[in-house]
């Protein structure tokens, strides 16, 4: 019985006349080949019906998948990373950096019970963790020898991690609207588990879940409120996920006298734009909103959202780098600025 077998690139090699390297060059780095010899190469590469090598060999071979797994933060799920503003531009980022790099990006997710399971068996080369120190995930990380970096959390000197100065940021914010001349706030807080908005009402009670960069924040508004002898205490604070819908409702129908918004997310301070379109509220002259993270959709909005900025893109393109580079470990902290836009104004 006469069996075909499969071509590889020796046999394209023997037919054009060259090395298996050369052949292995022009399908995986044909700028480094003759234009005569690439050609001479495809040609034979069709007559044989050689369609590239197989990623599995060089797996095989090598021993690398040419692979990063990104992981969201917490409970997230890989879609609410593709809504999120922030997320998109994020994960662009990352997906810069493994194009220069000839890498691919995987988005890996699992539920709490199956996290450390998916680090363990992902096929990719190391991870970007999000933004809780999750040792169980660390080991499982460690434990594969991988490089690993964690997002807007300080998991100590031994361990890649990037973070923004949240504390900063939200001081700024407040800031801001106190020399406006705002008195009367509501802070809206991120939520990390699915479900509604959770009302904290002034004096019942602190925050008690969330990540490292949540409390940060909060510590960042409850130093700018103390400077002009506010406590944040005194004042409402609803915990809702990112693009909740009905966190502007809570607001609106919960806190008319409320003249200032202070956010944790963009995508929060959007909502509640959209919800004052809806309700016929006019920004800034009812209300202020201060928006956290510097998206390019914040820019876009109806008016424009003042808020909290950082080069995101540039945060994720970074910590793929330092995933290829596979370095001693650091601790990088980025700066925030805020950018004043339409959406805030002094009080009436």
């Amino acid at each position: 019985m006469n069996h075909s077998k499969t071509p590889t690139l020796a046999d394209v090699g023997r037919v054009a006349g060259v090395s298996r390297g050369t052949v292995s060059n022009v399908f995986n780095h044909p700028d480094l080949v003759r234009s005569d010899v690439r050609e001479r190469v495809e040609a034979a590469a069709r007559q044989l019906g050689y369609d590239g090598p197989d990623p599995r060999g060089r797996v095989l071979r090598n021993g690398k998948f040419n692979a990063i797994g990104f992981m969201p933060p917490g409970a997230y799920a890989i879609a609410d990373v593709i809504r999120s503003p922030y997320g998109r531009e994020l994960v662009l980022g990352v997906s810069l950096a493994c194009d220069e790099a000839g890498a691919t990006l995987s988005l890996v997710n699992g539920t709490e019970e199956t996290r450390t399971s998916t680090i363990r068996e992902a096929l990719v080369d190391g991870f970007i963790l999000g933004h809780s120190v999750d040792i169980d995930l660390i080991t499982s990380a460690q434990r594969r020898r991988l490089p690993f970096v964690i997002l807007e959390s300080d998991a100590g000197p031994d361990i890649n991690s990037i973070r923004i100065d949240g504390r900063s940021g939200a001081l700024m914010a407040v800031g801001h609207l106190a020399a406006l001349g705002h008195r009367h706030f509501v802070i809206l807080s991120i939520r990390r588990t699915s479900g509604p908005p959770i009302v904290h009402m002034p004096g019942k009670g602190k925050i008690t879940a969330g990540f490292q960069l949540d409390y940060e924040r909060l510590d960042g508004f409850a130093q700018g409120l103390a400077e002009v002898n506010l406590s944040i205490d005194d004042f409402p604070i609803i915990e809702t996920t990112p693009g909740e819908p009905s966190a502007g409702a809570v607001v609106f129908d919960r806190f008319p006298e409320a003249t200032a918004i202070l956010t944790m997310s963009d995508w929060q301070a959007i909502t509640v734009l959209d919800e004052a379109v809806r309700r016929g509220i006019n920004i800034p002259e009812h209300v202020s909103v201060v928006g956290f993270d510097g998206t390019a959709e914040s820019a876009r909005t109806t008016p424009p959202l003042t808020t909290v900025t950082h080069d995101i893109v540039g945060k994720g393109r970074l910590a793929a780098q330092m995933v290829f580079e596979n370095g001693q470990p650091r601790q990088i902290i980025m700066s925030v600025e805020l950018a004043v836009r339409g959406s805030t104004g002094p009080p009436r």
